[in-house]
C-alpha cells in the first residue's frame, strides 16, 4: 500500500469539489485567479476569453480571467450547487463497507472519470485557438495567441456550440487536476485491491465462526 491511501485521495478529492462549489457560488473570481490557473494557462498558450474585438491577424495580451468568472451568475451558481451535490454524494459512497465502496463502486467510477477528465482535458487544448493542429505558427505562449473567434462570439454571444466555451484556461485546470488526482486514485485502488479482498475474506471467516 502506498504512502497515502486510496480513500484518503478520495476524500480529498471529494472536499474539493466541495470547496470549488463554495467559491463558484459566493465569490467565482477567486477560482479564476489562482496561480496554478495562471500557470497552467500561460503555459499552455490557452486563451482567457475576451470580450474585446480582434481583428483576425491582431493576438491579444494576457488577461487574468474571463469576464464570466469576475462576478456571480446563474451559470456558475448551478456548477457550484452540481460539484456541492457530486462532492457530498462521493463522501457519503466512502461510508459504505470497504468491500463494497472501493471495489464495487470506484472500482467502476475511478476509470470513468479518468478517462472523460483525460479526454477533455485534450480538448481544451487541442481544439483551441492555441493548439498546434490549426496553426503550425502558434507558440505555446502569450501573447502569440490569437483570440479572434473567441474573442467575438464570446462578445456576440454566440459560441457555436456549448464545447467552445470550454476552451480556456480554467476548465483546462480543472480537467488537469482532475485527471491527475484520478489517475492517482486508481493506481491507489490497484495496489490496495488484495489487501482489501483479504480484509473481506478475513471478517467473512469471522462471521462464520
Amino acid at each position: 500500500m502506498g504512502l497515502i491511501s486510496a480513500k484518503t485521495i478520495l476524500t480529498s478529492i471529494s472536499l474539493f469539489h466541495i470547496t470549488l462549489a463554495f467559491f463558484f457560488i459566493t465569490r467565482p473570481a477567486t477560482i479564476a485567479d489562482q496561480g496554478v490557473v495562471w500557470l497552467l494557462g500561460e503555459a499552455m498558450g490557452l486563451h482567457t476569453s475576451s470580450t474585446n474585438h480582434y481583428g483576425p491577424n491582431e493576438y491579444r495580451l494576457p488577461q487574468p480571467h474571463s469576464a464570466h468568472f469576475e462576478t456571480q451568475s446563474p451559470a456558475t451558481a448551478f456548477l457550484g450547487i452540481v460539484l456541492g451535490l457530486w462532492g457530498l454524494t462521493d463522501l457519503v459512497s466512502l461510508s459504505m463497507p470497504e468491500e463494497i465502496a472501493m471495489l464495487h463502486h470506484w472500482g467502476s467510477q475511478v476509470p470513468l472519470r479518468l478517462t472523460f477528465s483525460f479526454f477533455l482535458t485534450l480538448y481544451s487544448f487541442f481544439f483551441s485557438a492555441s493548439s498546434p493542429l490549426y496553426n503550425q505558427d502558434v507558440k505555446l505562449n502569450h501573447p502569440a495567441t490569437p483570440a479572434y473567434n473567441f474573442g467575438v462570439k464570446e462578445a456576440a454571444g454566440d459560441w457555436g456550440w456549448g464545447g467552445d466555451a470550454l476552451k480556456n484556461r480554467v476548465f483546462f485546470t480543472f480537467m488537469f487536476v482532475e485527471t491527475f488526482s484520478w489517475f492517482w486514485a486508481l493506481m491507489s485502488l490497484n495496489d490496495e485491491k488484495r489487501d482489501i479482498l483479504k480484509r473481506a475474506a478475513q471478517r467473512r471467516e469471522k462471521e462464520r465462526l
